[in-house]
This record gives C-alpha cells, sequence and structure tokens, in this order.
C-alpha cells in the first residue's frame, strides 16, 4: 500500500481514516484517537495482514524510551485505540495480539479515491500476503494484499529522515525533562473507558471514575471537575483541548478499566494541555478485592506528578485504603450509579442497592453514606418520590450512622448539614457540618453548592454567592449549580447579572425548565411582564406543571394585570395541595402577589407545620409582607436572621 499520508482515504469496517488531517470516522461521526494511537493504527493499516513486531514499534514511534516505558506506552495506545474502535483483545475485530510478537490489522482494508469510490488494496507481482482460513469457530478468514509501503530508494530517504527526525526528537525530549514542570492547579478526570464490551459493566467504570475524582478532590491546592460535568463527555471523543477550554483547566486524566471475571486493570494517563504534552501513564491489575487499592495508587500518582503541595494529612488520605468485600463494593458502585442519573426510578433502584450493601455489610459507611444522599433527593420537590417528613429523617438517621462508622465523609457531613439545615432548622449545627465537609474534601462541588444555600439563609449574600461560584467553578457544566447562581444572583437583587446567567444556563441546555423559570423571575423584577409571562410558561411546559413555575406564572400575571388568569392558576395549586405535598409556600406566594396578606400567611403557617425549606422565605415575592408583624414572628421561630 501506497504511503498512507497520500492516501486519500482508508476505510475498514465502519470506519474511515484521512491521515493527511489527522482523523477517524464512524459511519461519518468524527471520534477523537490521540497521537500516538494514530500513529500506530497508520502503520498497522499499511500493513495489513502482516505481523507488526513490538521491536519496530519501538523503533518507529517510541524510540529513546527505556524497555519499561516502552512496553507501558504501547499497552496504553493500543488499550486507547482498541477503546476508540469498539475492539477488545479477547475477541478482536480490528487488531490482533500475538503474544511476545506484537499485533496484526485483521480486518478488510480498502482504499477511497477522491471520487469517493472504494477500491481493493492493488497487489505488487509476486507479493501476496494471507491469512490462512483458521478452524471452525475462530471467526471469519481474512485475505489481505497489499503493495508494499515504498519503493526501495525512496524507503531509503524515508528512513534517514526518519532517523534524524528521531535524533532531534530525542534531544527535544531530553532537554524537556530537564526543566522543571510548573505545578497544575485544574484538572479533570474524564470518564474511564469500559473495555469490557458489555454497557451492563458500565456502572463499574463509571464508579471507578467516581472514586478517582474524589480522592483527587481532597487536595486543596488543586481545582478537580466534578461528575457531573465531566459525564457530560462519555462517549462523545472530543477534542481534548476544546474539553480543557470548556471546564478551565490545565490537565486531564483519561484511561480505561477492564474487568473479566475477577481481574481488573486500570490503565490511566495524564496529559497537560493545550500542549498535548503526555506526563505520565501507567497500567495497575489485581484482583476485584484489590479495587481500592489500585484507585489509590492512581490518585497518589497523578498528585506526584502534577507537582503541586500536597499537605501530609492529603497525603495520608490518598494513601488510605479501605477494605471491602467486593460483593458489597459492587452493590455500593451500583447505588452512586442509579443516584447519578437524578430521576425517580433512579433513586429508588440506589435505595435497593444501598440496603443489599448494608445487608451484606452492616457497618459499611459508604453504603449509608449513599442512602443519605439518596433520601435527601428523594424528598425533594422535583422527585416528589417520598414526603418531606418521611424523606429527611431517614437521610439524617443515615449520614449520623455513617459518620459514626467513619468521621472522614465527606458526603455525610454534607448529606446531614442539608437535613439539619432545611429540615431540623438547626443551622448552628449545619454550618458545622458543611464546614467540615468542605474541609475534608475541598473540591466537593456539592458541599460548596449547599453551603451557599446555608449562608443565603443567614442573610449573608456575599459569601453564599463566593460559594456558589466556588461550585460553579468545580462543577462548570452543572445546570443545577448554574440556575442556582442565577436564582442568588436575583435574591442579593442584581437582577441584570441573574439574566445573563440564566441565559448562560440555557444557552448549556435550552430544554432545561429551571433556567427558564429563573429567568422569567429576572424579566418579572425588571417589570418585563410580557417575556416573564413567555419564559414561564415555557418552563411549566418543559417541567410537566411544576408547581412552583405555575405559581411564578400567576405572579407575573398579576403583574400583568391579568387578575383572573393568576386565581385560576391559584386554584389549580390549591387543588393539587395534598397532605404530604402541600404546596403551601407556592400558594402563599401568589396570595402575596394578589396583596391577600391574611391568606399568605395562613399557608406560610401550614408550611412552617410541615417543616417546608426555609429557603423559599428567601424569595423576593414576599419582600411585600416581611415588615408584617406575623411574618417577623414565623423567622424568628424558624430561627432566621430578622
Amino acid at each position: 500500500m501506497e504511503s498512507l499520508r497520500q492516501t486519500p482515504v482508508v476505510r475498514f469496517g465502519t470506519f474511515e481514516v484521512s491521515f493527511a488531517s489527522n482523523e477517524i470516522r464512524k459511519a461519518g461521526v468524527k471520534i477523537r484517537v490521540q497521537q500516538q494511537p494514530l500513529r500506530l493504527l497508520e502503520i498497522l493499516l499499511g500493513r495489513p495482514g502482516e505481523v507488526v513486531t513490538r521491536e519496530e514499534l519501538r523503533s518507529r514511534i517510541w524510540a529513546g524510551e527505556n524497555f519499561g516505558d516502552f512496553d507501558q506506552a504501547v499497552n496504553i495506545a493500543i488499550a486507547k485505540l482498541r477503546s476508540a474502535l469498539g475492539d477488545s483483545a479477547e475477541s478482536p475485530r480490528y487488531i490482533e495480539t500475538l503474544p511476545k510478537r506484537g499485533y496484526r490489522f485483521i480486518a478488510e482494508v480498502s482504499v477511497v479515491d477522491t471520487a469517493g469510490h472504494a477500491n481493493a488494496p492493488e497487489s505488487a507481482p509476486g507479493d501476496t500476503t494471507g491469512i490462512e482460513p483458521g478452524p471452525p469457530g475462530q471467526g471469519v478468514a481474512l485475505t489481505v494484499s497489499h503493495k508494499p509501503w515504498l519503493r526501495p530508494t525512496r524507503r531509503a530517504v524515508v528512513v534517514t529522515v526518519v532517523v534524524l527526525s528521531l535524533a532531534i526528537l530525542a534531544v527535544w525530549l531530553f532537554r524537556s525533562r530537564e526543566r522543571p514542570l510548573a505545578g497544575i492547579r485544574s484538572i479533570a478526570v474524564l470518564p474511564l473507558d469500559n473495555l469490557s464490551g458489555n454497557p451492563s459493566q458500565d456502572y463499574f467504570s463509571d464508579g471507578m471514575t467516581d472514586e478517582l475524582i474524589t480522592d483527587l478532590a481532597k487536595i486543596k491546592a488543586l481545582r478537580v471537575i466534578s461528575r457531573t460535568s465531566v459525564m457530560g463527555y462519555k462517549g462523545t471523543h472530543s477534542h481534548l483541548p476544546e474539553i480543557a477550554r470548556q471546564l478551565n483547566v490545565e490537565a486531564v486524566v483519561e484511561g480505561s478499566v477492564l474487568r473479566v471475571g475477577d481481574r481488573v486493570r486500570i490503565t490511566a494517563q495524564l496529559i497537560q494541555v493545550p500542549a498535548d504534552r503526555h506526563l505520565w501513564a501507567e497500567s495497575y491489575e489485581g484482583n476485584l478485592s484489590d479495587t481500592l487499592a489500585l484507585q489509590n495508587n492512581v490518585a497518589q500518582a497523578i498528585a506526584e506528578q502534577i507537582r503541586i503541595e500536597v499537605t501530609p494529612q492529603e497525603q495520608a488520605a490518598l494513601k488510605s485504603v479501605k477494605t471491602i468485600d467486593p460483593a458489597t463494593y459492587e452493590d455500593y458502585l451500583k447505588g452512586r450509579y442509579f443516584w447519578s442519573k437524578r430521576t425517580a426510578d433512579g433513586l429508588k433502584k440506589a435505595v435497593d442497592y444501598f440496603n443489599l450493601a448494608i445487608a451484606r455489610e452492616p457497618n459499611y459507611p459508604a453504603a449509608y453514606s449513599g442512602l443519605a444522599d439518596t433520601y435527601a433527593l428523594l424528598g425533594d420537590w422535583q422527585y416528589a418520590v417520598m414526603p418531606t417528613k418521611e424523606a429527611v429523617p431517614r437521610a439524617k438517621a443515615a449520614a449520623v450512622k455513617a459518620l459514626e462508622l467513619d468521621d472522614t465523609l465527606s458526603e455525610a457531613h454534607n448529606s446531614l448539614g442539608f437535613c439539619l439545615d432545611g429540615f431540623d432548622w438547626n443551622f448552628d449545627a449545619a454550618d458545622r457540618e458543611f464546614r467540615r465537609a468542605i474541609e475534608l474534601n475541598p473540591g466537593y462541588a456539592s458541599a460548596h453548592h449547599w453551603y451557599a444555600w446555608h449562608l443565603a439563609l443567614l442573610d449573608r449574600n456575599d459569601d453564599a454567592l463566593t460559594e456558589m461560584r466556588k461550585a460553579a467553578s468545580l462543577d462548570p457544566l452543572s445546570l443545577n449549580i448554574n440556575s442556582d447562581l442565577a436564582e442568588l444572583l436575583l435574591i442579593a437583587h442584581f437582577p441584570d447579572e441573574s439574566i445573563q446567567q440564566s441565559r448562560k444556563t440555557i444557552d448549556m441546555d435550552p430544554a432545561f425548565s429551571a433556567a427558564h423559570n429563573q429567568l422569567g423571575q429576572g424579566y418579572l423584577a425588571k417589570h418585563m411582564y410580557a417575556e416573564a409571562i413567555a419564559e414561564l410558561q415555557k418552563a411549566i411546559q418543559l417541567s410537566g406543571d411544576s408547581p412552583i413555575f405555575t405559581a411564578n406564572l400567576a405572579r407575573a400575571y398579576v403583574a400583568a394585570n391579568r387578575k383572573a388568569d393568576a386565581v385560576e392558576l391559584l386554584n389549580d395549586l390549591k387543588r393539587s395541595s395534598v397532605p404530604g405535598y402541600p404546596l403551601a409556600a407556592e400558594i402563599a406566594m401568589v396570595y402575596t402577589a394578589l396583596g391577600d396578606k391574611d391568606h399568605a400567611m395562613t399557608w406560610l403557617e401550614k408550611g412552617y407545620e410541615e417543616r417546608f425549606n426555609p429557603g423559599v422565605l428567601l424569595r423576593s415575592c414576599f419582600d411585600p409582607i416581611r415588615s408584617d408583624p406575623r411574618f417577623k414572628d414565623l423567622v424568628r421561630r424558624i430561627g432566621l436572621p430578622s
């Protein structure tokens, strides 16, 4: 086959490759493959059906590396290439491993000319290489013929150029290693690829990603992007510089997880962007029972490579390895997997798996922490799976149990703070829990998020905005955090900034109903009633008739002199209010807009009896009744600043 750099497009299976532009497309969709795996593919495709030895790969791609570094590098490159192609070592469709020898590209290869017609590789006289038919059950036999890459004289010239290039590269690498690497202070752990080929194992690779993020986030000097934001890149194969720009990070961690039976292999590499400088790569393999230790080894290695200050306490936390029964740990990972889906059905399944883990190991603190996180969401109005009075006490009990078993769990402190804040109204205790959660895991976005709302309750709006912005920097693609930042800006009386933030959130996901609701409230604060009504109507449509959005639309109708429409929505809300799910705050909002203070206070008292989240009282819609003695008394009984 002629030099692939001069070949328009090489096709195999559903893939088309252009080495001139360094692009791979699958069924027309561009996928991301880094430089070394792409170079490896070029060599294999240049000699389809032939064995390309590891020694040849070393001389052509990794010249200058010692044997230990080379073995690691080629294994990682092959694994990443197989991951991009959806291939596997056990049942290869494209790349076959010949143990202790090398690799062979086994699929049929064709060249696509500039007119778009596929041509079979041309045969050179007397030079045909074939793969003999194998015994039944070993796959389809392939026969591949090809021309030599280059004519002898031309090959000699190219070899000379390659040798000189490699020499220059070796000198550059030597000198670059002499220069100290600047400390990396921001990093994103991209979703680890599931190399099993079985989507049902996604919970395992996602769980490994979560654990690695959690470990690295304990380093205070390092900003680690949270799970919500990085999981948006799962399976996208976006370009690393673009990912780094979107997440505002200096480096990324890529890798894969392969689980076969009771054996696990975790492969990871650290890349500095946008220079695309590969700083470190390693593979770790062990039994399923060693998984936590393998994760810790990866986190420790990355912490050493990024060259920033790691305190002795943080080093101890990274080295701390807890042993757990593999089946119990799998149940826990499945619980986290479904918890992260943030759906009513997902949360119910999460409860089941966390309880399974607890049944296997009654003293497993992480399972109780997961249960606390799940119950905290089950009582939220967005899911309405369980009455708040039932869900939050369960969340609190699980968090307390988790901390009795392990006081170093940041997630459990955060969940306990949430319960103390929004249900017990014990704000001093909640403050201690939130601060402890952040102390244990400075990179935990949810802790900064919930602590921001706690500070807002205490009328510390500047501090609240600082914490919410910190949460957004750790989880920049979180729709909830970005929308809540807009809400806090409005509470702090920055309507223009709130509108701008809501528009930014809508740009991230036009179907996110809460952002349209928040934008509508921003317009309402600016007396832009037509725009407010349009946004709030859209929010209701997208959410499936959310009560809080309906109440805000009723407020907008009152402001726009459409009182009859507002009263109609108010009656709908009253009909929807049932024991366990009272819409007390929402109904009080509409009565306040209508100027009916007596009914507004009556419904707020009902909310008090149902232990509503006091954060509702921060809403500007209650400004007209803040001076009412009954409202002041309500605030005093809850324990909030007057």
